[in-house]
């Protein structure tokens, strides 16, 4: 079930979206949204008889983390590789504030702090239950679904600060969407889906979530020994190879295979 957040131009919904889809998720042009009573991760999913042409709505961030994104750096070796960096022992976590994420066409905005933007595409976990110290086999039980992240990097000031938190931390540096996939099982992703990146329509990273040094139910686990996580606090799982810049009046397309597209376009802030 592919769960969005939209507006027609008045308050944002939740909904179902419907209609087949292609290798990569993409719906069909006849794809309806069904909306929902209220958020589904504190009320439910219970549809209701109004729905849009998914071609008349405006997507919006399929989730707003209620405290945190958590993201974890150099999960795919050839990503550390191309960074000059080792493989972790462990995984590397750090935080992103709720108030970087935006959703599908909504703009990037390029710092005036930074020169050097980067683009890292990556599978989004969303958890729907409150929970600690979760064991991998039970990551299934606190997870609702997957999106596309696009962990926006300010490349210069994360060498420069050693920690993460200002590079990553910019206002729209987190992209999320199109809408949860909640049918899909972390086996999905350890059998492989591609993951792919596009910059104004030339291919920059092409992998695949086989490839992934620690798999989404080990996240899970350590993520949650460190700290609680709440309803709607999503995962962000790392990027393959191919990290790159962006510039002002660039478009990033982030795809996953199963999961659909993420368009944003880049601005001056």
């Amino acid at each position: 079930m592919r769960i969005a957040r939209f507006t027609t131009g008045d308050d944002p919904q939740y909904g179902v979206v419907t209609g087949d889809v292609d290798e990569f998720g993409q719906p069909a042009d006849d794809s309806v949204v069904v909306a929902l009573i209220g958020d589904p991760l504190y009320v439910g999913i219970e549809v209701t008889q109004e729905q849009h042409r998914l071609a008349d709505v405006r997507l919006l961030a399929p989730v707003l983390p209620r405290s945190k994104v958590v993201g974890i750096g150099r999960n795919y070796a050839a990503h550390a590789a191309e960074m000059g960096n080792d493989v972790p022992d462990e995984p590397l976590i750090f935080i992103k504030p709720n108030t970087s994420v935006i959703g599908p066409g909504e703009a990037i905005a390029y710092p005036s702090l930074t020169e050097d933007l980067h683009f890292e595409g990556e599978v989004a976990v969303v958890i729907g239950r409150i929970c600690r110290d979760v064991p991998a086999a039970r990551a299934t039980d606190v997870i609702f679904g997957y999106t596309i992240g696009n962990d926006v990097t300010a490349r210069d000031l994360q060498r420069s600060d050693v920690q993460f938190t200002r590079a990553k931390g910019f206002d729209t540096f987190c992209p999320l969407g199109p809408w949860i996939e909640t049918d899909l099982d972390p086996q999905a992703f350890a059998d492989g889906r591609a993951v792919q990146t596009h910059l104004n329509g030339d291919l920059k990273q092409d992998g695949n979530t086989r490839d992934l040094i620690f798999d989404i139910p080990t996240l899970v686990e350590k993520v949650s020994a460190v700290m609680t996580l709440l309803p709607g606090d999503v995962i962000l799982t790392g990027t393959p190879a191919g990290v790159g810049p962006m510039q002002v009046g660039d478009e990033v397309e982030v795809s996953v295979a199963g999961l659909g597209s993420l368009t944003n376009p880049v601005v001056k802030r």
